[in-house]
């Protein structure tokens, strides 16, 4: 029986991926081209659940737009942080959690299909598998007033839709 890797995954997947370019000196089409492969997955995955399934060819875009996006707008993101991140100076933050609000930051403000309530709750529960609950209540608290301070509205529900078949992005309706 194969398992379908779910959002919540391949988004696990893409912070790991993300907090990992912050060590290697490699570009996210390096680093992807390493690690999002059958064989990567192969290996890893005899050790740790998460990389079991080889993601499908539209897991494999989520995983990859997420690392690119978030690697073209690590100054952006790290601003926001430093923003929110209220009497804290970033370098002394935790890494991880770093990680997981650069890619829920990004989620929400690039990726119009998930809801800003989806992407705060499942960095928090990110954090929760991988920090102290104090760390997972800092991240809630810095995503919330994230949201909050450069009133980003929920796209989801707001009538958005998506472009009518044969229009191009970026084309007027």
């Amino acid at each position: 029986m194969t398992r379908i890797m779910t959002r919540t995954a391949a988004r696990e997947i893409a912070v790991h991926f993300s907090f990992e370019l912050c060590f290697t000196g490699q570009s996210p089409d390096e680093l992807l081209e390493e690690a999002l492969t059958r064989k990567t997955f192969a290996s890893i995955g005899e050790e740790e659940p998460l990389y079991a399934e080889f993601p499908n060819e539209i897991q494999r875009a989520y995983i990859s737009a997420l690392v690119k996006g978030v690697y073209d707008h690590m100054p952006e993101l790290d601003e926001y942080i430093s923003k929110y991140a209220i009497g804290w100076k970033f370098s002394r933050l935790n890494r991880v959690a770093i990680s997981i609000m650069r890619v829920a930051m990004y989620e929400i403000l690039y990726m119009q299909d998930i809801p800003n309530a989806a992407a705060i709750n499942e960095a928090v529960e990110l954090t929760k598998h991988y920090e102290e609950p104090e760390v997972a209540s800092f991240v809630n608290g810095i995503l919330g007033s994230f949201v909050r301070g450069e009133t980003i509205p929920d796209p989801v529900g707001l009538g958005a839709q998506a472009p009518a078949a044969g229009v191009q992005e970026g084309e007027t309706l």
